[in-house]
């Protein structure tokens, strides 16, 4: 048990970057450093990493704090904020980098082009793992997509940064260079595992919160704030997986010219897909107990790539196959009461994916009984669910330290999901036919130039 505790020194600390502006990063500002990046400008992402998050940390504890009708004092609530303070407590009290005025030259003086010439291959030889929100999805095989100065406190939060800085990548820097960018990786590191079950831990909260106050749907207020909330928390595990992984690339912990970092240049949106096809049968089984889930039909030109994050388009597709496979046995399941469940023959759910010039947008379509119409507006909140059953996030399904949802039930996956995609600027929207099916249309958006959707 943790002997950390939020004190009030640090609060007044935490609200005072609270009223600090947030600073987005686009997805191609994100992949400029290329697939081999200097070690100066891997300083400069780290020295924007460590400003910036502390003062997204701190509008969430900010708003962790003013969370309205009592749902403030919930002890998972409070869990979560502990979380984000201490975050914030490690990386304000970071050590700061100590340079000579030769290098300070060297690092904030001029911008150097070597670094933004990018040339994706088709072929990739790095697998990726997503783990996060409990989900964990191993890809192992190939995918081809894929004089000392001040301690820089001029860098204050108040001035202008930039998460991708170019500079020369011909020179030898200093060990002060390197330390202080394994110093941030590793601080990086730790934090990203502390927050983990943050998805899993809100949701525990907000249902003991809705329980005892005999709610039977969210507030809207609560509701929004979940959407900030996690939108926030999306943009967080980014900024951190994004830092770690090209400081991983540079050491050649990770060695993958297809990637910078966890983008892909060349996404392989029909491997992808599979990939969560799998996945989701996989839970369904298991959670069945059957020997074998519906089957999964995947319409997908094989030879369509963009630059995309594959963890967060695997954990939507995911998320909205497991609904559908959901609905498709239970649906069987009522129409044909006396068929052992091993012996119904399930229609397909059928995965089809279509190429616009502004969107990539994948179908995914079941015979699952669909939702009736007065439900519709309720499928976008927090904790409703068309499941027979409303499970919940439980104390003991955090085995070996990971997190374990439910599979179904819980009411988070479908507008989670929607947030994932509305980051890069995408979308998800549902079209349901009561009495026999539901389409859900994920759309993402292949232009990757807008900037974060801050909270």
């Amino acid at each position: 048990m943790s002997s950390w505790k939020l004190t009030q020194v640090l609060r007044d600390e935490i609200y005072k970057y609270a009223r600090l502006p947030q600073t987005g990063v686009s997805l191609r500002q994100m992949v400029q450093f290329g697939p081999r990046p200097s070690a100066g400008s891997l300083f400069h992402a780290n020295l924007f990493t460590v400003e910036e998050l502390p003062i997204r940390l701190s509008h969430r504890v900010k708003e962790l704090e003013e969370l309205p009708f009592g749902l403030n004092n919930d002890p998972s609530i409070q869990l979560v904020r502990d979380w984000y303070a201490q975050s914030f407590d490690e990386l304000t009290s970071l050590r700061k980098p100590i340079i000579d005025s030769e290098l300070q030259k060297i690092l904030f003086n001029g911008q150097h082009d070597n670094e933004s010439n990018i040339t994706p291959t088709h072929e990739s030889n790095r697998p990726y793992v997503f783990e996060d929100d409990g989900i964990i999805i191993n890809r192992k095989r190939l995918h081809h997509s894929s004089q000392p100065v001040n301690n820089l406190d001029h860098f204050s939060p108040q001035k202008k940064k930039s998460y991708f800085v170019s500079t020369p990548k011909d020179i030898t820097y200093p060990n002060e260079v390197h330390a202080y960018n394994k110093l941030v990786t590793e601080a990086l590191m730790k934090i990203k595992k502390r927050h983990d079950a943050t998805v899993s831990t809100i949701a525990r909260g907000v249902q003991n919160w809705k329980r005892s106050n005999n709610h039977a749907y969210l507030d809207n207020s609560i509701n929004q704030f979940l959407d900030r909330f996690y939108m926030s928390r999306i943009g967080i595990r980014m900024l951190i997986g994004q830092t770690i992984a090209i400081n991983q690339q540079f050491t050649g912990r990770l060695n993958n010219d297809d990637y910078v970092g966890i983008i892909c240049l060349n996404t392989n949106v029909m491997e992808v897909a599979q990939d969560a096809i799998d996945a989701a049968r996989f839970a369904c089984e298991e959670h069945y107990n059957i020997m074998e889930a519906p089957k999964v039909i995947l319409y997908s030109p094989s030879d369509l790539h963009f630059m995309y994050v594959p963890g967060h388009l695997v954990h939507m597709l995911f998320e909205t196959l497991k609904n559908s496979l959901r609905a498709t046995i239970e649906h069987q399941m009522k129409l044909n009461p006396s068929i052992n469940i091993e012996d119904i023959e399930y229609p397909p759910v059928k995965v089809i994916v279509a190429e616009g010039e502004e969107d990539i947008t994948i179908k995914v379509s079941d015979e699952g009984g669909g939702v009736a119409r007065s439900a519709m507006p309720l499928i976008w909140t927090y904790f409703y669910t068309s499941a027979d059953k409303m499970e919940e996030v439980q104390d003991d399904q955090r085995l070996g330290g990971v997190s374990k949802p439910p599979f179904m039930g819980l009411g988070v996956g479908l507008p989670h999901s929607r947030l994932y995609a509305r980051y890069f600027s995408g979308d998800l929207k549902m079209i349901s036919m009561e009495g026999y099916g539901t389409d859900v249309y994920l759309h993402l958006n292949r232009l990757s130039s807008s900037s974060e959707p801050l909270q």
